[in-house]
């Protein structure tokens, strides 16, 4: 799975001179990693250059991830201050991150709560997701609500609680319900770009320096499946 991304089709949701939100595309990755491939966190410092005519470094601070063949929306700090800000709103969860999904499967029940421990396993980077605590495991919980029914598919929106490694899509997967084209977590075939239909698509949160709300919706890849929710 290559990145699709470059400044010239970068998707810019939200900017200011703080914060910049970027819609991810399939592929991209928002930092770097072993694979060497360019990640989005560099396409969008190259962006901010050329827009701004900037001399020298750009500053750009990661504050949090999206899995790789996941889209949606990915937020960076411009500065240092709004980086240590936007930490912190991340790691006490004072943002509210809604998702959509397409499963196959539909839920036995439209909406539900979903609290599950999830045991991250290192050698094949997935999650399990148990019933009751184990050890080394994290307490994941979501709630969810099915939004629309396809011909083939349901999808899922998704508001999530706690922010663990590959969160919804284990937890999905343990009600039987596996996003479509998840390999990893038990769908049935790939997605014919090596991506999954998994989309952040809403961050609510308080400004870093403004300090009021802002509210960032993300458009869901142009692909028939997502055109038709």
């Amino acid at each position: 799975m290559k990145t699709v991304s470059n400044k010239e089709n970068l998707q810019v949701l939200y900017e200011d001179n703080h914060i910049i939100a970027i819609n991810k595309r399939v592929g991209d990755i928002v930092q770097g990693d072993k694979t060497g491939d360019k990640p989005l966190s560099d396409i969008v410092k190259e962006y901010i250059k050329e827009k701004y005519n900037k001399p020298g470094e750009v500053y750009l601070g990661v504050v949090h991830r999206l899995d790789r063949p996941t889209t949606g929306i990915v937020v960076f700090a411009r500065t240092s201050k709004a980086l240590t800000r936007l930490n912190a709103l991340f790691k006490n969860r004072e943002t509210q991150k809604t998702y959509w999904a397409i499963v196959k499967t539909k839920p036995a029940a439209n909406e539900g709560h979903l609290v599950h421990f999830l045991k991250r396993n290192e050698k094949n980077n997935t999650s399990k997701a148990f019933e009751k605590e184990v050890e080394n495991s994290k307490l994941a919980s979501l709630d969810y609500k099915v939004i629309k029914s396809l011909q083939h598919y349901t999808a899922l929106e998704i508001l999530l609680h706690t922010g663990r490694h590959h969160q919804i899509r284990a937890q999905l997967a343990a009600i039987g319900s596996p996003i479509k084209g998840d390999l990893k977590y038990g769908s049935d075939r790939s997605n014919p770009d090596g991506g999954i239909h998994l989309h952040a698509r809403r961050l609510v949160l308080i400004h870093p320096v403004l300090q009021t709300e802002i509210s960032i919706i993300a458009p869901v890849p142009d692909e028939p499946v997502w055109n038709a929710v």
